[in-house]
Formats: structure tokens, sequence, C-alpha cells
């Protein structure tokens, strides 16, 4: 049958009237919700969708908000939400999706990003981490770094070298991996902020069954294609109301305390919201776009907007605050599961922004990026791209 919004709206009427979100269970709720084709409208029947528009996900949210139902925690579960869960519908087997997309909607299970390592970051087809196949397993030894989440979850999507004797981007291939597994170990990374959020991730001797393979062998670059704009949509094109994210703190702060008014501070102020506002507009834009398909390259530009945005914003509402804005409220060494902005005071927010221009893919990358993919500019000159993995200098 053709699912519309209004029958949307009556199938979440139904969900609600069997499951009254007052009496029922938090995690009983969502798992009702994904099983009746509600979580995730536009994926096929049977993995939280109906195979709907996507665009008709909003009937379904207002709905469930409307009448007090909880939700999965989504920033908890960003990773596995944004990047992990549209790669394996798209790449994964039925029965890795059916094993995995319900546990990761209803936030079972969390996910991490096993793909950055120390000698390969903005460079990531360099990557080192070898997997070697000895029958239908195979054998995973290497390092990797600035991975969110990693002392929570339970699984990880990982890219590792299968073939180096072939260039960069063909020898790659992607596994989803057991973080429980021997041979997995954890180590935080404390940062500028004094948390750890992120951390480093050694991989010795861990065995991952073929069967958690992701894509063909040496395919691996092109399923993390699709991992890397769906992460850059998600950073750069979360939807937010106006004076959402890091220009609300300062707005009302500059409402609130005209003694610390400035007219230099105030122009400042007023270029900044008029850019936010343009930004979070384009992300709706962004968004919209995503209904007829994939995510295209344009992610990459809204993630570069969001770091700029995040930066500048965060140094302003320092210099606005004065001396105040020098302090830091609490230096404790801690290993959070999602990062907090507006929660903390300016200074962890001037501190924490430093990294997004670093996290989701460089500044640096994203403008090649944006220049080549969207602008249609020359390409950089790259004298690796035929060469075998194993004769790069390192």
């Amino acid at each position: 049958m053709t699912i519309d919004a209004a029958e949307l709206t009556r199938r979440t009427a139904e969900l609600l009237a069997a499951h009254p979100p007052a009496t029922t269970d938090r995690l009983d709720f969502l798992k009702a919700r994904y099983d009746a084709g509600l979580a995730w409208v536009h994926y096929p029947e049977g993995l939280g969708g109906l195979g709907a528009p996507r665009s008709l996900q909003a009937v379904v949210d207002t709905e469930l908000e409307a009448a007090g139902a909880p939700d999965n925690e989504p920033r908890r579960i960003g990773i596995g939400l944004g990047m992990a869960a549209p790669t394996l519908l798209k790449y994964g087997t039925e029965e890795q999706k059916q094993r995995f997309l319900r546990p990761l909607w209803v936030g079972e299970e969390v996910w991490c990003q096993l793909f950055s390592e120390p000698g390969a970051g903005s460079d990531l087809a360099a990557l080192g981490t070898r997997a070697v196949r000895e029958g239908d397993t195979w054998v995973v030894d290497g390092q990797k770094v600035w991975t969110s989440s990693a002392h929570v979850a339970r699984w990880a999507i990982l890219i590792a070298r299968t073939d180096p004797d072939v260039p960069k981007h063909a020898g790659i291939t992607y596994f989803v991996c057991d973080m429980t597994d021997p041979g997995v170990e954890v180590r935080p990374l404390r940062q500028i902020t004094g948390e750890a959020e992120f951390n480093e991730v050694f991989l010795t001797d861990v065995r991952i069954p073929d069967s958690r393979r992701l894509g063909a062998v040496g395919d691996g670059w092109r399923v993390a294609q699709t991992t890397l704009m769906n992460e850059r949509v998600s950073i750069g094109g979360m939807r937010l109301p106006r004076e959402g994210g890091m220009i609300g703190p300062v707005s009302r702060t500059w409402r609130e305390r005209p003694e610390l008014r400035t007219h230099d501070l105030h122009q400042r102020l007023l270029k900044l919201w008029v850019e936010a506002e343009v930004a979070r507009l384009t992300a709706e834009r962004l968004r919209q776009q995503l209904v007829a398909g994939q995510p295209g390259y344009e992610g990459s530009g809204m993630k570069l907007a969001f770091a700029r945005l995040n930066q500048e914003i965060s140094g302003l509402e320092v210099e606005l605050r004065g001396e105040e804005g020098l302090l830091y409220d609490d230096w404790t060494m801690r290993r959070p599961e999602l990062v907090d902005f507006t929660g903390r005071d300016a200074g962890y927010r001037y501190l924490r922004s430093k990294g997004n221009s670093i996290e989701g893919g460089t500044s640096e990358v994203l403008l090649n990026i944006v220049a080549e993919r969207v602008l249609g500019l020359p390409a950089e000159p790259r004298t690796d791209k035929d060469v075998a993995w194993k004769d790069l200098s390192r």
C-alpha cells in the first residue's frame, strides 16, 4: 500500500495506543517503534522502515514528540545512526542488516569508527593496519586513533589493508569489528579540554570472521566513502532551531549582559549570527536533498562551515565575557559518552571547537574535496596514485 502522511499518522497513533509512553519501558517502546517501521520510515520494511519517502519522517517524529515518547538519544549513538547504519544498509548482507540495525537504532549497542591512524589521518588511504586472511577469518593488527566513543562501543566500523601490492586506495577492505574481542585495547587520549572523549585503539591478532566484511575484498575505499559522506552530513548538517548550537549561548549573553557590549563586538556578533542562520538553512536544504538519494560532496562544504563558525563564535564569546571568559569550570579527567557544547562554559566551547577542523575530515582535505568535486577545479597532482602501497615512503 502507499505510505503517505495520513497512513503514518494512523500507524503512529496505533503505536502510542498499544505502548503508552507513560507506562511503557523506554527500551520496549523504542523496540516497538522500530518493529512498526517508524524508526527510519525510508528504510525497507523489516529494517525499521516502511519504504516511505524520507521527508515523511517528520510526521512520525512530531506526533511522538507531542505524546512525550522517548527518543533513542541520537547524540549518544550518533556514529551508529549517522555513519554505520547507512553503510550497513547499502553494503551489508541481509543477515548483517537484521543483526545490527535494530540494536543500533534503539541504542542497545554503541558504535565507533576505526578509520584514522597515527600515520594516516588526512591521507586516510595510506592506512597501515593489516588484515590477513586465514580461511574464513581475517587476522587484524594495527593502531587506530581519534576514536570517539571507543570506550563505550560494542561494535566498530573498521578499514584495514588487505593487499599491500596494489595502490593505496585499491587494497583496503571494510569490516565490522567486535570491540569486546581479545586483542582489542582501548586507551584514552586526554584532550585540551581535560576530557578524553577520544581514544587510541590497538589491535593485536584480532580475529574477524569473513561474515563481518562489508563489500568486496579490496573495495573498502568505495564502501568507506559512503561512511565519510554521511559523517560530514551528520556533523555539518544537523537539524537546529534558530539560535541553536554555538550561536545560542553568546546571543543570550549579549541580551542578558548589556554592560559587556561594545560597538565592535556588536558588529562581529551580527555578522556571525547571520552566517550561522545561513548555515542552518543551508543544512536544511541539504537534508531535503538527501530525500532524493545518497549524500553528495556538498556535505563537505557544510562541515567546513560548521568548523569555522564554531571556532569564530566561541572566540567571540570568550572575548565578550572578558576576564570571565578566561575561567574554566572543571579540568577533571573524564571519559564522556558525548560532546556537550552547550552544557559547559565558554572556555570549554572555545577549547573543544579547535577539534572541529580536524575531526570528520580536516578542513584542508575538505577544501580540496569541495574544489575538485563540487566546483570542478583541476585536481592537485598526486604522484603516489599508481604506486603500490608497499613502495610508498613512510
